[in-house]
């Protein structure tokens, strides 16, 4: 198949790992183009035509951005893996990309244009910072990473951006004939794990917050090794929990939050932690155990404050929802609990825009933001805001 290649002068940068362009006569036709950086003049194939744009690879740099680099790994590149949007943008220009991708979410979503936003990066720089990686495994038994919205498996030697750790397993150099997947883990304790279609024998140790934390292996837990701490850090920066103040943790998988608070507030503190995945619900109460005020609610954030296992008035919020954020009923509901101060992180920029403005729309204030590069070489970015009535 021959796709249609095209010259672009290349725009802004956009979410979702791709910039700006427009081709055809004025106003032009917008392109999303992927491997390209703003003000460059690439040639790029069309992939995917839509209604109202198009989608492209730049496979040809006619006038290349300063900011633009060899990319570290051999699979970064249009043809190839497609985990990694951000391999061919020097690592500095990376933070000021997320940056722009998230000051202008804020400002077409949330209504706050011209906020200030920094990135700030990890320790242990950009690469072999991944502690959890998913192999696809192919028709031949080979394992690989998936092209960019693809099911097509590339096979690979290693990736680049795992923690050392699981590049040293024996995953690549051997045939899996019956698994479709293969999961690796890299935990803060113990060796490197590895199982086909996650069948993980034994449960892992991760450390945050000055605990242990005891976790079925395939359990949800941050992929950088230096996330949960820095997030968790800045929850309570921005909080300033007070002591007899009362919590909520919603969306709170094992846990980590609410053990935060609880470092300010005491064990004996009124925290409520809501989850919905049994085994988080069952990490939170096994590690969590010594915490005498903590209630462990098994349930949907939306079906807990419905069925009024939630009920206000509470003191301090820590939302951590899924990509898809919280959703307007979820804000609106803790906006009506009457807290004094809630903590949002969020992992998707667009989705967290738009729930911040239901918030500005209830009267409330995005106070203070920070954001983290937790996922060096991707085009993604967390965020941590500090909402006020």
């Amino acid at each position: 198949m021959i796709l249609e290649r095209v010259t672009l002068d290349v725009g802004p940068v956009a979410h979702g790992g791709h910039c700006v362009a427009r081709v055809g006569e004025p106003p032009g036709r917008v392109v999303f183009v992927r491997h390209a950086l703003p003000g460059e003049r690439v040639v790029a194939e069309i992939t995917e035509e839509h209604p109202g744009y198009l989608r492209a690879d730049a496979v040809s740099v006619l006038t290349p951005s300063p900011d633009r680099v060899e990319p570290p790994c051999p699979y970064a590149r249009p043809d190839a893996c497609g985990g990694c949007d951000l391999q061919h943008v020097a690592p500095p220009a990376q933070l000021a990309w997320k940056a722009a991708v998230v000051r202008e979410q804020l400002a077409r979503l949330a209504g706050l244009p011209d906020l200030p936003v920094r990135v700030e990066p990890l320790s242990g720089g950009p690469l072999g910072w991944r502690t959890r990686v998913r192999y696809t495994v192919d028709a031949a038994g080979r394992t690989g990473l998936l092209k960019h919205r693809s099911h097509e498996v590339v096979p690979v030697d290693r990736c680049r951006i795992a923690h050392p750790a699981i590049q040293e397993l024996p995953v690549t150099g051997r045939a899996w004939p019956s698994a479709s997947t293969v999961d690796t883990v890299a935990p803060a304790v113990g060796p490197a794990l590895v199982g086909p279609d996650g069948a993980f024998r034994s449960p892992i140790v991760e450390r945050a917050v000055g605990r242990e934390w005891t976790l079925p292996a395939d359990a949800f837990w941050q992929v950088h090794p230096a996330a949960a701490d820095a997030l968790a850090g800045t929850v309570l920066d921005l909080l300033d929990p007070r002591p007899g103040e009362s919590a909520w943790d919603l969306y709170g998988g094992a846990g980590l939050f609410a053990a935060a608070l609880a470092t300010k507030l005491g064990a004996d503190a009124p925290i409520t932690l809501v989850e919905s995945a049994p085994q988080a619900v069952a990490a939170a109460r096994t590690n969590l155990i010594d915490l005498t005020g903590l209630r462990v609610v098994r349930s949907t954030v939306e079906a807990a404050l419905r069925r009024g296992r939630l009920t206000g008035p509470v003191d301090l919020v820590v939302l951590d929802p899924p990509r898809t954020g919280a959703g307007a009923a979820v804000t609106r509901a803790v906006m009506a609990a009457g807290p004094r101060a809630v903590a949002y992180v969020a992992c998707d920029p667009a989705a967290f825009a738009r729930d911040v403005r239901t918030f500005r729309d209830g009267g409330w204030r995005l106070a203070a933001l920070r954001a983290f590069d937790l996922f060096p070489m991707t085009h993604h970015v967390e965020c941590v805001g500090l909402l006020l009535p």
